[in-house]
Parts: C-alpha cells; sequence; structure tokens
C-alpha cells in the first residue's frame, strides 16, 4: 500500500468541519477551507501564537497534552462556528467570546458525563459480588465506557449530514499522509492513501479511555461520590498521558510491526469516524494544508 512508504512525521493536523476542512500547522497558523452550496471554495486563514510559545513551561510533557487539548476544543467550536454560517445553519451573528466558552464548558461537561461519569454510575447497579479485586472493577468499567463510545459513533455515523462530515475527516487524513510520504499533493495521489491515521483526535479518545481505566485504578474502588470526584480531579492528568501517548505512537507508526499493534485499536475505531471522500472533498483538504505550508513548500505541493 503507499501509505507504507518511508514518511517523515509532522506537527501537521486538522479537523473535518461542515463541508469543508481545517487545518492547523506548527506555528499556529490555522486554514478553514469550505465548499459552499454554489461550488465556491471559501477559506479563512488566521495566525495565531500558540501558548506554549508564550509560555515555554506549558510545553513540558503531559502538560502540553491538556494545553493542546483546551486548544482544540475552543478553536474547533469556532471553526464549527464559522463552517456552519457559510453552510446557513446559523443565520444568526457569530457566536460571541463567552458564547465559545459556553459552548466548550458544555462539550466537556457532556462528554465528562457521558463516557467518564455514567459508566461508574452504572456499575453501581450491577451484581458486582464477583468481581471483589478494584483493578478488574475498573477494568469492566473501562469496558462499558469504549461501548458506550462505539454506541454513540455508531449511531451518530447513521445520520446523513454526519457521514458527509466523516468523508472530509477522511480527506483530511489522506492529505496528510501525502504530505507526510512527501509527494506532490494532487487529488489523484491524495486519493490512494489511507483514511486512517494514527495520530487522529478518534485514536486519542480512545487511548484517554484505556488510560484513565489504569489511573483510576490506582485509587480502588471507594464509595460513588469518591470514585466520581477521583475521575473528575484526575482527567486533566489522563488527557496529558494520553496526549504523549499519541504523539509517540504517531513517530513509531509503520516503523516496528510489534509496536504497531497498540496502535491498531485506535485505526479500527475510526472506521466509524472516517469515510471515503470523493475528489471534490480531497480538493477541498488539499486547499486546506497547502494554505499552511510554508511558501516553499507550496510551490513543490501544487
Amino acid at each position: 500500500m503507499t501509505e507504507k512508504k518511508q514518511r517523515q512525521y509532522t506537527a501537521y493536523g486538522g479537523q473535518a468541519v461542515i463541508e469543508g476542512v481545517m487545518m492547523k500547522g506548527p506555528d499556529g497558523k490555522t486554514a478553514v477551507v469550505c465548499r459552499k452550496s454554489s461550488g465556491e471554495l471559501v477559506t479563512d486563514i488566521r495566525q495565531t501564537i500558540p501558548l506554549q510559545k508564550k509560555y515555554p513551561f506549558l510545553g513540558l510533557p503531559i502538560l502540553r497534552g491538556v494545553v493542546a487539548f483546551l486548544e482544540s476544543m475552543i478553536g474547533g467550536i469556532k471553526i464549527l462556528s464559522f463552517s456552519a454560517e457559510l453552510y446557513g445553519a446559523d443565520e444568526e451573528e457569530s457566536l460571541s467570546e463567552w458564547q465559545m466558552l459556553l459552548a466548550v464548558a458544555l462539550s466537556l461537561l457532556l462528554g465528562i458525563g457521558l463516557f467518564m461519569i455514567l459508566p461508574t454510575v452504572l456499575l453501581r447497579f450491577l451484581p458486582l459480588q464477583q468481581i471483589t479485586h478494584p483493578f478488574l472493577r475498573n477494568l469492566l468499567e473501562g469496558v462499558v465506557r469504549i461501548l458506550f463510545f462505539l454506541v454513540y459513533l455508531t449511531a451518530v455515523s447513521q445520520m446523513k449530514d454526519i457521514r458527509r462530515v466523516f468523508q472530509y475527516h477522511g480527506a483530511e487524513h489522506k492529505t496528510i499522509y501525502c504530505y507526510e510520504a512527501k509527494e506532490e499533493l494532487t487529488v489523484a495521489n491524495v486519493r490512494r492513501y489511507s483514511t486512517l491515521h494514527p495520530r487522529c483526535g478518534t485514536s486519542f479518545l480512545f487511548i484517554v479511555m484505556v488510560v484513565a481505566s489504569l489511573f483510576f485504578s490506582l485509587f480502588g474502588w471507594p464509595n460513588l461520590w469518591l470514585r466520581v470526584l477521583y475521575r473528575l480531579s484526575l482527567m486533566p492528568i489522563v488527557a496529558g498521558f494520553s496526549y504523549e501517548i499519541l504523539r509517540f505512537m504517531g513517530k513509531i507508526a509503520g516503523e516496528n510491526p510489534v509496536l504497531d499493534i497498540l496502535i491498531r485499536p485506535g485505526l479500527w475505531m475510526q472506521k466509524l469516524t472516517t469515510r471515503e471522500p470523493d475528489d471534490l472533498q480531497i480538493e477541498v483538504a488539499i486547499k486546506a494544508l497547502q494554505a499552511v505550508l510554508p511558501p516553499e513548500e507550496v510551490v513543490i505541493h501544487v
């Protein structure tokens, strides 16, 4: 397969939005390219200074993962708002800063509540007399958490609009793969690559769930309220460790068959969040990546 070629590790990443793709470079430059119903491509380019550059201590391992997660949440809400306005889903004025923060807070609460708190609450009502070891109970909770996530992804993937977002998600991955393989960024070249990428946010969420089970088991199996407290207080640490694992996996992908086994579960889960894109969607992803590449590289990748 083409994606098996030797590739370079890069810090470029992206996100699928409504009828478009966002790409972000390591220097904080972000580009969103969306296709309007008329077929016109609209590009929005923004330059921000990453917090890690403003405050170098935030670039320390573990801590940088927490910062990256929060920045991606806030940036993601803004980008989705922009694409929704173009698509016509929101004809009102754009979200204000406090509305953005509120949306991020609600998203975090929903995610933590549904995938971190609800599983441990449900286990309270299950007959666990035969499972006495705290580690095994936390492991069972982790299995329930992953099942919740799989059911959620399966359900939303049945929605027509979400399926198109997942196609753009696949286009984003293919384009980054093509760039990392040092190939010319053309639709024909990009099309050959996989929709599954080891640094995907879906893989990150899977890692979070596994790491969470291991961390939570260190605190035994206290009463329900203490379990909820531990889970809430440990989430930043869990996110930080998971980020470091994701970075490591992104660097070793394809280099060691044994270590590749660790990557596969996250890739399998991406089969739910990505779809094969059409050529027009690939074109959007290419334009978005070109917009954040250094000028000398854009000349090569046309």
